[in-house]
């Protein structure tokens, strides 16, 4: 699964890495607002919207409901979450192909400040319904979801991620989210390129059908 993933970002390495660049150009060019004492909340507020909109926007969309399946869906996903993912970008500690490829080079730009706010602000978005329906695939997915796969060691992923799959405190919100980008995390997870322990004892007990299932559910969700 992830020798396929890779061949295909391969194949577009020159474009990416050309959307890339020009993102964190456009990134540079947004001047940091200059401190006021009575409203720094709201200066920071306005200028992580404008970086959202105008550089997060290229492949988040504005208001993070991403139409693209390699970029994942931001839009109301939880605050705690997101800003830990950036931090961790920024750190270059995140060690999945897109963040290699994409958000070391963008997050590398940001303060703790704006990366709280651009936080905020997507947390606050509505996140838009997916246009995926239901299938046998993800009826699989629910029970996999819901309860596991005990003869396999997998635990339900409600019990991190929620039943309504919106996430709990500082674990992500999944409902909504482009089957093809929960795959291909579940993959980073399953081979600890990207790594997290409790994500890797999760993703290397799961065969490449149920993790398509799990995908296929999560994408229904509202």
């Amino acid at each position: 699964m992830l020798i396929n993933t890779h061949s295909r970002r391969r194949s577009g390495s020159g474009r990416d890495t050309w959307l890339a660049a020009a993102a964190a150009a456009a990134l540079l060019a947004i001047p940091a607002p200059h401190a006021r004492a009575e409203e720094p909340d709201a200066l920071a507020r306005a200028h992580a919207q404008k970086i959202a909109i105008t550089v997060c926007g290229t492949c988040h969309g504005p208001r993070g409901n991403s139409m693209n399946p390699k970029y994942p869906r931001l839009a109301g996903q939880n605050a705690n979450y997101l800003s830990a993912q950036l931090k961790a970008f920024r750190a270059q500690t995140r060690g999945d192909p897109d963040a290699l490829g994409y958000m070391w080079g963008m997050a590398s730009q940001l303060d703790d400040a704006t990366i709280d706010a651009l936080a905020a602000y997507y947390a606050a978005q509505k996140a838009e319904p997916s246009a995926s329906g239901g299938s046998a695939e993800a009826a699989r997915g629910k029970q996999i979801y819901e309860h596991g796969v005990p003869a396999q060691g997998v635990p339900a992923c409600s019990s991190c991620h929620g039943p309504d799959a919106h996430g709990l405190q500082d674990f992500p919100r999944l409902a909504g989210q482009h089957g093809q980008y929960v795959l291909k995390q579940l993959g980073s997870f399953q081979s600890n390129m990207r790594n997290v322990a409790i994500m890797h004892g999760v993703a290397q007990n799961l065969n490449l059908t149920d993790m398509d299932a799990v995908a296929a559910f999560l994408e229904a969700q509202p």
